[in-house]
């Protein structure tokens, strides 16, 4: 059972950065790991997704302005939100996919991931 927790979130002004955390219990083996992303009356959103071999896909919404990363010492999965906008807005969370195993093209679908932390809250003020 993989435990994952948020850390990082916060209020911004447009223009501004922040960066996300997500402790884990433990990274398994061949794993995905992702950033999504929900604002109120939305649908889930994925962010970003890096695999095992350090290989990203970003949401084309973000690409250029997001890097995803994680220390594998450390147990810790990383948001990079680099000139954020308003439309940034949303309750961000991490999620790890055991299962799911090579190359993506796109930020997989999150039923396929198993695990999810509780959430950060990002705000971004114009």
């Amino acid at each position: 059972q993989v435990e994952l927790v948020e850390s990082g979130g916060g209020s911004v002004q447009a223009g501004g950065s922040l960066r996300l955390s997500c402790a884990a219990t433990e990274f398994t083996a061949r794993e995905h790991m992702g950033w999504f992303r929900q604002a109120p009356g939305k649908e889930r959103e994925g962010v970003a997704d890096i695999d095992d071999d350090d290989r990203t896909v970003y949401a084309d919404s973000v690409k250029g302005r997001f890097t995803i990363s994680k220390d594998k010492d450390k147990n810790t999965l990383y948001l990079q939100m680099n000139s954020l906008k308003p439309e940034d807005t949303a309750m961000y969370y991490c999620a790890a996919a055991p299962s799911l195993i090579g190359l993506v093209r796109e930020v997989p679908e999150a039923r396929l991931y198993n695990y999810w932390g509780q959430g950060t809250q990002v705000t971004v003020s114009s």
